[in-house]
C-alpha cells in the first residue's frame, strides 16, 4: 500500500514536470555541485526576479517527464546533481541568468544544456544566447543611435552660432 502512494506521487510530480517542459519558453539543465547555501539563495533570487523557475528534481523523475514531453536528448545530461530553470515567457532569461552566475561560480555551478523555444540547443548556442543583450538594453542602444544625429546637429548649429557672434543658447537662457 505504501509502495503505491509512493508510486503515484512520483508519476504526479513526472506529470506536472512534464507538462511545465511542454509548456516552458526556456528550460535550462544546471549542474549545481559545490555551491553554498548563500550561493544558491543568491541564485534563486535573481530567478525569482526574473520570473524564472528554479528546482532541483531527481534525474530519474526528469528523465521520464523529459521523455514525455519529447526531450528524449535530455537523458545523457541527467546524471550528477542537476536543477532545472524554466520560463514560461521569456525565452532567454532563464541562460542569461544563469550563464552570468556560472561566470560568478568559477566552475562549481555549470550549465549542462537545454531548449529554447521547443528546440534543444548545443551548449555554445546557449551560451551565445545568454549574451545578447536584455530587450530594454537593446531599446536604449536603439534610441541612442537615433538621437546621435540630431545631437549632433545641434552642437555644430550651436558651434556656428557661437562662431558668427551669437551668444552660446546657455548664456541667453541665463539672461
Amino acid at each position: 500500500m505504501a509502495n503505491e502512494k509512493i508510486l503515484q506521487s512520483k508519476q504526479a510530480i513526472v506529470a506536472e514536470l512534464a507538462e511545465k517542459l511542454k509548456g516552458a519558453a526556456s528550460g535550462i539543465l544546471v549542474d549545481y555541485k559545490g555551491v553554498t547555501v548563500a550561493e544558491d539563495t543568491q541564485l534563486r533570487n535573481e530567478l525569482r526576479a526574473a520570473n524564472v523557475e528554479y528546482s532541483v528534481v531527481k534525474n530519474t523523475l526528469l528523465r521520464f517527464a523529459s521523455k514525455e514531453a519529447g526531450y528524449e536528448e535530455f537523458d545523457p545530461l541527467l546524471n550528477g546533481t542537476t536543477s532545472i530553470a524554466m520560463s514560461m515567457d521569456d525565452s532567454i532569461a532563464p541562460v542569461r541568468t544563469l550563464n552570468e552566475f556560472a561566470k560568478k561560480m568559477n566552475g562549481k555551478f555549470e550549465i549542462k544544456g537545454g531548449f529554447v523555444d521547443g528546440k534543444i540547443l548545443p551548449l555554445e548556442e546557449l551560451k551565445a544566447i545568454a549574451e545578447i543583450p536584455s530587450k530594454a538594453a537593446l531599446y536604449g542602444n536603439l534610441l541612442g543611435m537615433m538621437l546621435a544625429p540630431i545631437t549632433g546637429l545641434a552642437v555644430v548649429l550651436g558651434q556656428i552660432a557661437e562662431k558668427q557672434g551669437g551668444a552660446p543658447a546657455a548664456a541667453e537662457a541665463a539672461e
